[in-house]
């Protein structure tokens, strides 16, 4: 008998694959790459809201255990993920330079939000007034990250590269199989896939279709992270991803004309250059009601629990909820109230 079973090798199943193998834990994983949130993800790790100028939730705590977390996985896999990178957010007029000033001052921003402004020089870039730089940012290669670490569990045999069928899950009181495998535990860590999950469909994960654009724009020449109505970040050879649209009802991981249009329409009034669109993805981001992940056991099975819900901020949520997971399932180490999926028990209906 292994001790868990993991369900998802994105964001969140790697963190919590790493606290099992830093624990000495046994594990196998499924995947069976229908998710792309991780995939498509921009990759940015950012401690503000920049389009209110307001904290990320746990920020601090939270960049404690991400920027670490990206550090060992880079070592252990022998690869370059994590590259520290300015963000710079675009103001449209003096009003909101104020607002940054303004920000700057409260105990939660005066160490992300840098008061020195910062003037554009640069002819490619529409912006008439000056640009506020946040510190501490920097993007995760999502795609090489997330492939790197299928690569390492296969090489492992510790991946199984398809599909998990819930009818073939068998419980017992104190652990669980599947087909020919016996856990003590085991953990879904899909995404948007939760709403075919019986388990846990109850769970109010909306879920929100993301689109970016791949542009190729070889007079822009910008080596940080551009943030006004929409982002851009550099990829190297002049290539820049652009993004993100919203859309709460498209539940598809096609690829939208709407989307690439919006995104367009918003690029055209950034930037002053030519450039050539060379691809678009989708994803679904798995966003909750309330904005916080859901980390916890099946309220009728303590065998089985989830660890979801990172939305549009995986890169920095991701290894602190599973370290937190892991403490409550293996420590009884209490699940903070906000995250613990305790909080939503009544909408099970069965």
């Amino acid at each position: 008998m292994i001790d868990y079973i993991v369900v998802g090798s994105g964001l969140a199943g790697i963190a919590f694959c790493e606290e099992l193998e830093a624990n000495g834990k046994t594990f196998v994983v499924f995947e069976d790459g229908s998710q792309q949130s991780s995939t498509v993800a921009g990759g940015l790790y950012n401690p503000v809201i920049l389009k209110r100028f307001t904290p990320v939730w746990n920020a601090d705590e939270q960049l404690a255990v991400a920027l670490p977390f990206y550090q060992k996985l880079e070592k252990k896999l022998n690869a370059s993920f994590d590259e520290k990178l300015a963000v710079l957010r675009r103001f449209t007029a003096i009003e909101e330079q104020n607002m940054w000033f303004e920000a700057s001052d409260q105990p939660k921003l005066s160490k992300y939000l840098d008061t020195e402004l910062i003037t554009n020089k640069n002819d490619a870039v529409n912006a008439n007034y000056k640009l506020g730089r946040v510190k501490e940012t920097g993007r995760v290669f999502t795609e090489k990250l997330l492939n790197s670490y299928r690569i390492y569990l296969a090489k492992e045999k510790k991946l199984f590269d398809n599909r998990f069928h819930y009818e073939k899950l068998k419980r017992q009181d104190d652990s669980v199989s599947y087909e020919d495998i016996q856990a003590k535990k085991i953990v879904f860590c899909e995404g948007f896939g939760i709403k075919q999950n019986p388990y846990f469909a109850y769970l109010p994960l909306n879920g929100t279709k993301g689109e970016l654009l791949y542009i190729k724009a070889p007079e822009l020449k910008i080596d940080y992270v551009l943030k006004s109505s929409v982002f851009l970040i550099p990829q190297g050879n002049d290539i820049y991803t652009v993004g993100a649209t919203y859309n709460w009802k498209d539940k598809t991981n096609l690829p939208t004309v709407e989307a690439k249009n919006e995104l367009v329409e918003k690029l055209d009034k950034l930037i002053n250059c030519n450039y050539e669109i060379i691809d678009q993805v989708a994803g679904i981001r798995p966003t909750v009601i309330d904005r916080r992940p859901l980390v916890g056991k099946h309220p009728k099975h303590s065998t089985i629990s989830v660890l979801n819900g990172l939305g549009t901020r995986g890169v920095m949520i991701g290894p602190t909820v599973a370290k937190q997971l892991y403490a409550y399932l293996e420590n009884d180490i209490e699940l903070p109230q906000e995250i613990n999926i305790k909080r939503f028990e009544e909408l099970l209906i069965n």
